[in-house]
């Protein structure tokens, strides 16, 4: 590892509000939109993984919007939470969102921020946001934990896990990567293109293995792709030595309404990516310490 490497993977957390401006928005698919921002010579350091957060509440778009939802909430809206699809070798931060739906039976409120971002904001636009925070990062000491590293990521799971890669293929040349990705379609893969670049650029470094779970077409995309879930069968195939694999895993995992919910109905709630990928992991014997995790709901 070199120095400049260590210092940022040990480095102490400072959070405080900058300000930044929209420089580039790029469509990633259909829903979701990275964004690109330039920013003053003043940030705090972020560690690959790490996210921001931005308050709603400096949107004057949504503001009837905001305050309904908290007359409605009996609270005051959270700021949201966005990690940062850039990594910290990059000149600029870059965000990914997804825009979250409302199903009307099942989605408790309306989403209140994803669609401003997805949406609005074009270039030149001013936010302030507050940075960087987060667990889900690579321990200080990986390289002598490790050579190699697993992701396994399911939709707008693969954020993080593009800013942990991107670093390390740039700085920890010490580590091999393999991705193994879960999407409902081929049109549906985030960053799609920039990782078959990087595979590309990194053949000895980076394999990706695409799961598509609603893809007629699934077979005929490439040799790197399968039809269905990731399966205990497939991960056993990609991680020999569960003893020196560390393993980032980050998808939709069940939210504290879907617990509420199921407990309602004297239920237990059916496992969603996050619960099942960990499963996977269990029966495959990967040691609890060397996994990672973070879930969205």
């Amino acid at each position: 590892m070199n120095g400049s490497a260590e210092a940022l993977l040990g480095q102490s957390k400072k959070i405080r509000e900058f300000e930044v401006t929209v420089d580039e928005v790029v469509r990633e698919t259909a829903e979701t939109v990275s964004r690109l921002f330039r920013h003053g010579p003043e940030i705090p350091a972020y560690r690959p993984g790490q996210f921001l957060t931005i308050n709603p509440h400096q949107f004057p778009c949504i503001a009837g919007f905001t305050a309904y939802l908290e007359q409605v909430k009996g609270k005051k809206e959270l700021p949201r939470a966005y990690s940062m699809c850039s990594s910290p070798h990059e000149a600029r931060l870059a965000i990914t969102v997804k825009e979250e739906p409302f199903v009307a039976g099942s989605t408790l409120y309306p989403p209140l921020l994803s669609p401003v971002l997805t949406r609005a904001c074009p270039p030149g636009s001013k936010l302030s946001v507050v940075g960087f925070t987060g667990p889900y990062v690579l321990p200080v000491d990986v390289t002598e934990r490790s050579d190699e590293i697993v992701h396994i990521c399911a939709g707008s799971g693969i954020v993080p896990n593009f800013s942990i890669i991107k670093y390390c293929l740039s700085e920890l040349p010490e580590l091999r990567h393999t991705l193994v990705y879960s999407n409902k379609t081929w049109d549906d893969i985030i960053f799609r293109d920039q990782l078959e670049v990087l595979a590309a650029a990194h053949p000895d470094r980076l394999s990706i293995v695409h799961a598509l779970t609603r893809d007629e077409a699934a077979e005929r995309r490439g040799p790197n792709v399968v039809r269905g879930r990731i399966t205990s069968d497939l991960l056993r195939s990609l991680i020999p030595d569960v003893t020196r694999t560390e393993v980032f895993t980050c998808g939709p995992g069940l939210s504290k309404w879907d617990k509420v919910a199921a407990a309602a109905r004297g239920e237990k709630p059916s496992p969603r990516f996050l619960e099942a990928a960990l499963a996977c992991l269990a029966e495959i014997g990967v040691p609890e310490h060397r996994i990672h995790h973070e879930s969205y709901g």
